[in-house]
């Protein structure tokens, strides 16, 4: 065997035999022996299960920030719905956002607000990415 399995595996001589085993030439593991008497083909891969549907999503049943709460005047506004969950709002603000070509193109962490971001983040000229969930907390 040589030292770096050796010192990968640190003297565990479960892990160490079939190695060693297969660098002395001596037994072979059962993988290789069935290798070997089919002509060292490799076994055929067993079928793919196929993969249970997805069940529907229950708006019940939502938690977190997957569940839509109601919204800000100012939010209703930019958003376009009365109740939006938050992951929901992050993702209409970063899609307007790459949309109109919004981030500093030098700092692509900073973003520079127009008109209708001002709207939700009052008195900011630009806004770093980072603030951006704190700043939509009070909508």
């Amino acid at each position: 065997m040589s030292t770096a399995a050796a010192t990968v595996f640190r003297g565990c001589r479960a892990l160490m035999s079939p190695a060693a085993a297969a660098a002395k030439g001596g037994k072979k593991t059962a993988s290789a022996a069935a290798a070997a008497a089919k002509g060292g083909k490799k076994p055929a891969p067993a079928a793919a299960k196929p993969k249970a549907a997805k069940k529907p999503v229950d708006p019940n049943n939502l938690r977190g920030i997957m569940r839509p709460v109601p919204v800000s005047d100012a939010l209703r506004k930019f958003g376009g719905a009365a109740h939006i969950s938050r992951s929901g709002v992050l993702k209409i603000v970063w899609d307007y956002i790459k949309a109109n070509d919004l981030q500093n193109p030098l700092n692509k962490r900073e973003i520079i607000c127009d008109e209708k971001l001002k709207t939700i983040f009052p008195g900011r000229d630009t806004v770093h990415m980072m603030e951006v969930t704190k700043l939509l907390s009070p909508h």
